[in-house]
């Protein structure tokens, strides 16, 4: 390739970030090393990518072309490797895989029957995390799969796709609340109430309104809406399965709902036989 990865890689982050800075922080690089792959990138091209007049790099027009065709480059290079490593069939000796707790047990059951008698020889680890954690995790190589509720937004460096299976969400609380005995509730009287709720807004920056405790993952929500501390969004499976009887499914308007959910996992360390099977496996699963 006439332009180094690094290059391609750096100008796609520095837009996606919005500066030189937030690329070099996504691609765990230095601020320099970022600068100085763009600068390279545009002497190879021969002309300027950004305006730099303003205090963060902005593309310009020959910019904002070349950055479609490198982004189909990059696109094209993912699919090569993994067509090589289904190809070369070095499978990894270990797969990690993460997932947020709002995933139905049987499911993972399923799935995991199934790549034990594939893959029996290795090594396999399962952890919990949700949101912006299962990006982190993927992004740092701690593990090389997630499982995750549709984002709104995924860094440049994160592949995804769409699962058939979906979580189902529905609002409860305990049924000694006076909010159990009303035939419907509206969201104005919710939201005078506390509500429990995750705390991925620790890394998003944006702190909640209104009364609401926080916990890391859904298993503790339903401990906390269980001991009488609020209502929470959780998941049906995980109430009827690990409940106590005591919550009861709040009548809110829109709700319950029906959550996609992703495969995710990074392009810069993309998974090996064993994870491709295991995202096609996860991509075939059909809702009960």
């Amino acid at each position: 390739m006439r332009y180094s990865p690094e290059s391609l890689e750096a100008l796609v982050q520095t837009v996606e970030s919005g500066s030189f800075s937030g690329a070099a922080r996504a691609l765990r690089k230095s601020q320099s090393t970022i600068s100085t792959a763009i600068a390279n990138l545009e002497a190879d091209l021969g002309f300027p990518l950004f305006s730099r007049e303003g205090r963060e790099p902005v593309l310009n027009e020959a910019g904002q072309r070349v950055l479609a065709q490198v982004n189909e480059i990059l696109a094209a290079s993912q699919r090569l490797d993994e067509l090589a490593m289904r190809l070369a069939s070095h499978i990894e000796p270990r797969l990690s895989l993460v997932m947020s707790d709002f995933w139905q047990t049987d499911h993972h059951q399923r799935l995991l029957e199934r790549f034990a008698e594939r893959y029996p020889d290795i090594e396999f680890e399962c952890m919990i995390a949700e949101d912006e954690d299962v990006v982190d995790l993927l992004q740092a190589g701690r593990v090389q799969i997630g499982v995750i509720r549709t984002q709104p937004r995924l860094p440049q460096d994160i592949a995804s796709a769409r699962l058939q299976v979906q979580a189902q969400m529905a609002i409860f609380i305990h049924q000694r609340h006076p909010l159990a005995q009303l035939p419907r509730v509206e969201e104005e009287r919710l939201r005078r109430e506390r509500q429990l709720r995750l705390n991925t807004w620790l890394q998003s920056g944006e702190r909640p309104g209104g009364k609401s405790w926080s916990a890391p993952s859904y298993l503790l929500l339903l401990e906390m809406a269980e001991q009488g501390f609020g209502w929470s969004i959780l998941p049906r499976w995980l109430v009827t399965q690990f409940g106590h009887g005591v919550l009861c499914e709040l009548p809110v308007a829109g709700w319950p709902q029906n959550i996609p959910v992703d495969v995710v996992w990074s392009k810069r360390t993309p998974p090996g036989p064993a994870g491709r099977w295991m995202i096609d496996a996860l991509r075939a699963q059909q809702p009960d």
